[in-house]
């Protein structure tokens, strides 16, 4: 079968009109007919090789909804016709320790969906039916596909670190993901702060579920949230000025890190001894994680706020993610918006 899509043909370069041809499905996978896929920053690391892992021609896209429309001889969970979503991760070991343990995201094995094989800016992708997952009827398609990514990054730390009503819980950077997380820790039932450089955003952030709001340009604003929270969740691609995010929270208070700040964080260890803090990390989440939050997102009715273009303008709605200009996320879509 021959398959439609963009692709990347060295770092940094537009995307060009390409296709592929489909190899014969594995016994587990399902062949989906892509409607739409959501712009991740990590899709425009990729193209631009800032990993060194990126194999050209490079087709980019892991936040991915549509329809199965074949599947393998081994293939129950999934129907043909089901709307099913497909985030960063498209394969594992299943035989490893951590997958054992339920934790295929921390295989070292692990298959990115658009690594060293084809990603989502295309009309179908070929998947492990065991990382597609269904979409509640609840969840557009266009708000969900961002969940699969961006939606389980923020999410599973409030699960892995047993984040609860009624902890009061900060929120770093209200973008791609701090928008998501603001609505997740108040669908938790926490006492919710959001901090940003940017006091426009106090109206959108009290809305999208904070209760407080701190500028965090102000540094006497700041010090005055000193020793106020339980946990930090810092979804920021930028430095920040840690040892003040180490003085916000109270004693054994967590400040966990979704966004790739670039620089080391530099705290010492007596800030980390004295109140029994911790600094800790959190990458997507595995399998059952992301059926949950799918399914929690239905019923909180969380939605990532979205710009819809058609897929054919995928370079210039990434030139406006590069840009920033993105509110939060944009998703492209095959579907015509006449018949949409």
């Amino acid at each position: 079968m021959k398959i439609d899509c963009y692709a990347a043909f060295g770092p940094k370069q537009q995307l060009k009109k390409h296709s592929y041809t489909q190899e014969e499905l594995g016994l587990h996978d399902v062949l989906i007919a892509i409607t739409h896929c959501g712009i991740c920053h990590s899709d425009i690391h990729l193209i631009d090789d800032d990993w060194g892992m990126s194999v050209y021609p490079l087709v980019p896209g892991h936040e991915i909804v549509g329809t199965v429309i074949e599947r393998g001889e081994k293939v129950q969970s999934l129907k043909k016709g089901e709307r099913v979503g497909v985030g960063w991760q498209a394969g594992a070991c299943f035989e490893c320790e951590w997958c054992m343990k339920g934790d295929e995201n921390l295989c070292d094995k692990d298959q990115p969906t658009c690594v060293r094989r084809p990603g989502g800016y295309a009309t179908a992708i070929a998947i492990d039916s065991r990382f597609a997952f269904s979409i509640p009827p609840e969840l557009s398609s266009e708000n969900a596909a961002p969940l699969l990514c961006g939606g389980i990054t923020v999410y599973s730390p409030l699960r892995q670190y047993d984040i609860k009503a009624p902890m009061k819980v900060g929120v770093v950077g209200i973008g791609g993901l701090g928008h998501l997380a603001l609505q997740f820790a108040k669908g938790f039932g926490c006492e919710v702060t959001a901090f940003s450089h940017t006091p426009s955003k106090e109206k959108e952030a009290k809305e999208l579920g904070a209760q407080h709001f701190v500028n965090i340009s102000d540094s006497a604003e700041l010090k005055k949230a000193s020793r106020s929270m339980d946990t930090v969740i810092s979804a920021v691609s930028s430095d920040l000025d840690w040892k003040a995010f180490m003085g916000v929270l109270r004693p054994k208070g967590k400040l966990i890190v979704v966004g790739a700040s670039p620089n080391p964080i530099n705290v010492t260890a007596g800030v980390l001894i004295g109140d029994q803090k911790m600094i800790a990390g959190s990458v997507i989440g595995n399998r059952w994680l992301i059926k949950e939050m799918l399914e929690f997102s239905a019923r909180h009715n969380i939605q990532a706020k979205t710009e819809v273009m058609p897929m054919s303008d995928a370079n210039t709605a990434i030139k406006k993610v590069r840009e920033n200009k993105a509110r939060y996320r944009i998703v492209l879509t095959n579907i015509s918006q006449k018949g949409k």
